[in-house]
């Protein structure tokens, strides 16, 4: 059993309940252990470091303390949690250096974890086609996030290859989705999202792959609309890397994760022969 300290965030409470839910799921068929800080608060996310330098900082050291108490390094699946969480470890909050803080895709690409995860593949998802897609915060900027390539994360491809997928490269793994943006700005966001679309199918991909709760939602949520509007039918459906890993593994609960996507992955996943 792998214990870890677990940061959640905001969002996989509400709007990535998907999420969170194949997280847990798959982590307990894993045998990793995660500890949610208690008392956790909000790291403040956009709306901290535009207004206050100070409070952007000690919202996520708040937590880090907290983590630090416990001793067990720290998971976070929300990119722009970790990316704040590790600003304020670098900006020396008063910590002791006892933890190490993760992302939570690359936790899960340690070599020891993705053989735990080979060993338990009882659907291989041979005929999903899937370009991975990190978006900007869980690997950028690099002085933040210690990423040893910032440019071409590897993560989620090397966690998909063990399920048996295949894993197209494509030039725009960390290209922006225009996150929040898509409230104040929405032309500019679905510009960067049909672009995205456009890339992955002539890569050749059949659903895109995320682990950022943002992204997922952009992407996810306009689809329908930004295909009307270029009058164009567009059907890629966006999928937590974690959703993914409880597939393969045969967990029961996958279909109630997809079911609250806005687009629906049961042809897909009928085409591929893997359906539940």
């Amino acid at each position: 059993m792998k214990k870890v300290s677990y940061y959640p965030g905001c969002s996989l409470e509400g709007t990535a309940k998907d999420y969170s839910e194949s997280i847990h799921a798959v982590c307990e068929r894993l045998g990793i252990d995660l500890e949610e800080l208690a008392d956790w608060n909000c790291c403040g996310a956009t709306a901290a470091h535009s207004i206050d330098q100070r409070a952007s900082v000690a919202l996520p050291g708040r937590n880090l303390t907290i983590a630090e108490r416990l001793g067990y390094d720290m998971v976070v699946p929300c990119p722009l949690c970790f990316n704040r969480l590790k600003t304020a470890e670098k900006e020396k909050f008063p910590l002791e250096g006892k933890i190490r803080i993760w992302d939570l895709a690359n936790f899960m690409s340690q070599e020891d974890i993705l053989d735990l995860i080979k060993a338990r593949v009882t659907r291989p998802l041979t005929e999903i086609k899937a370009v991975c897609y990190y978006g900007c915060m869980s690997s950028r900027p690099p002085r933040i996030t210690d990423a040893d390539n910032c440019e071409n994360p590897m993560s989620m491809d090397r966690i998909l290859e063990r399920l048996g997928a295949e894993v197209i490269p494509w030039s725009y793994k960390t290209d922006c989705c225009g996150a929040s943006h898509v409230i104040a700005r929405p032309d500019v966001v679905y510009q960067l999202v049909r672009k995205l679309y456009e890339k992955a199918i002539a890569a050749g991909a059949n659903c895109i792959v995320v682990s950022c709760q943002m992204c997922q939602a952009n992407l996810d949520m306009y689809q329908d609309r930004i295909g009307r509007e270029l009058k164009t039918d567009y059907y890629l459906p966006v999928l937590y890397f974690t959703e993914l890993i409880g597939l393969a593994l045969g967990h029961g609960d996958a279909n109630t994760w997809f079911s609250r996507h806005f687009v629906d992955p049961t042809r897909l996943l009928a085409e591929a022969g893997v359906a539940v």
